[in-house]
């Protein structure tokens, strides 16, 4: 398990294992206030399966295959040629927060599914698909729920646009009833959390506390960089790239296509709802948020290719090898790397168990070790491997540090290692490295 996966799927399906499959209600101390969803999911193949890694991601399977089927059925709406939606296909897949996704237990794979399947069954006319997978996704996460509604706006605009449709032929009452029931779930689930908690994702002492203020206006424009830069990190800067050349050479050219029009209303809609919330809050910009636009920008960015560009072979090279690469990107410190987006965290799960090994050959004790982010939690919570010791949170007096680079800290942690500590055993692979430190003698 990694970075908040070990929350959503570990922390809170162990809640679910060991107690009730219908407990919903997580301990205060670690309760994010989101559906426990996948926690539940995990819970069920637990009690089938074993308690194990392994079976944490045969959990996955099943929505993973699902997805891949729908995103190969969502190309073929656009794509008609077989040879192309092959190549489409891996270009999608080429993303680097996409293809971490799928390497993970994560709630976005499951997320991706419903979504696609809803979206897939709307251009396709298959309305029972479409309320299944509507119904779904509105109860996977609190985000999974805004994409519901990004859903609801672009079957809008696709009827308004593509089928051209007058919005009192589109907003009808049965248009209303099918989207409030599809959305049940939530409903049901949020109005159970305020009677039962009186509170949605934080409280008083919620560690989360900080991240829902609202943005001032300093912040609003960080929220907004930010943004952008998740748009362009990882080697989508290519894609984006080629996006904006097109429109500054062919513009006209490539609205007066209705499925380009259509494919780009959908990379904006699904995730509006998302970044109007994230622009006005002080939470961090996630880069996993945006994953549905992601796979809509390089599909268009294929289309791009095929219908405009004379080198087709090279522009597509160009832009698979920049979002392959993409997984290679590592920012120096104090500025973050989403490693959580990224396949180049892989070393590090590997590197983490050799450097506690050395922990334990060399005697010193895990529990008065200090960490961070992800890694300060129960060690079975991580790697299921029945060891309930856990690593300190880093505060600058601990006498033993465990640091990895795939850990984002602050400036001020940065410079309390450098000046406070010194190197006491380093591991490396790859791009990855883990430092165990020692305090200086004073």
């Amino acid at each position: 398990m990694f970075d908040d996966d070990i929350l959503f799927g570990s922390k809170m399906g162990n809640h679910l294992y060991n107690n009730s499959l219908l407990n919903w209600s997580m301990p205060i101390t670690f309760d994010p206030g989101h559906p426990p969803f996948l926690a539940t999911i995990l819970a069920i193949f637990w009690h089938i399966f074993g308690h194990e890694l392994w079976v944490s991601h045969l959990a996955m399977m099943p929505f993973t295959i699902g997805f891949f089927i729908q995103l190969h059925k969502f190309i073929s709406y656009f794509i008609k040629e077989t040879k192309l939606q092959f190549f489409a296909f891996f270009l999608v897949l080429a993303d680097p927060t996409l293809a971490t996704c799928l390497a993970l237990v994560s709630i976005e794979i499951i997320t991706l599914f419903f979504f696609f399947l809803a979206v897939n069954s709307l251009l396709f006319n298959h309305k029972k698909l479409q309320f299944i997978g509507l119904f779904f996704l509105s109860i996977v996460s609190f985000r999974s729920m805004m994409l519901f509604a990004g859903i609801c706006l672009f079957e809008v605009l696709y009827r308004k646009f593509s089928q051209k449709e007058t919005l009192k032929k589109i907003i009808t009452l049965k248009f209303i009833v099918f989207y409030v029931i599809a959305s049940l779930p939530a409903f049901i689930y949020v109005g159970w959390r305020l009677m039962h908690k009186g509170w949605l994702q934080t409280h008083t002492n919620s560690p989360w506390k900080s991240l829902w203020h609202f943005a001032d206006f300093n912040y609003f424009v960080r929220n907004s960089v930010v943004l952008i830069w998740r748009y362009l990190d990882f080697g989508r800067v290519f894609i984006i790239l080629l996006i904006i050349i097109s429109f500054i050479i062919y513009g006209k050219k490539i609205i007066a296509n209705t499925k380009n029009k259509l494919l780009l209303m959908l990379a904006f809609s699904s995730v509006l709802f998302i970044i109007s919330t994230i622009l006005i809050v002080t939470n961090t910009v996630g880069i996993r948020y945006f994953i549905t636009s992601y796979i809509c920008l390089n599909l268009f960015a294929f289309l791009l290719i095929i219908h405009f560009y004379k080198h087709k072979k090279i522009v597509f090279s160009i832009l698979f090898l920049g979002l392959f690469t993409g997984n290679l990107w590592i920012y120096p410190k104090p500025i973050s790397t989403a490693f959580r987006a990224t396949l180049g965290h892989v070393p590090y799960h590997s590197l983490r168990l050799e450097a506690i090994d050395y922990l334990n050959t060399t005697k010193i004790d895990i529990e008065n070790v200090a960490s961070f982010f992800p890694n300060y939690t129960t060690l079975d919570l991580i790697d299921f491997s029945e060891d309930q010791r856990s690593f300190l949170k880093f505060t600058g007096v601990e006498k033993y540090v465990f640091y990895s680079n795939v850990y984002n800290l602050s400036e001020e942690e940065l410079k309390s290692l450098e000046n406070s500590y010194t190197i006491l055993k380093e591991f490396n692979n790859f791009n990855i490295n883990i430092k165990i430190y020692i305090l200086k003698e004073r």
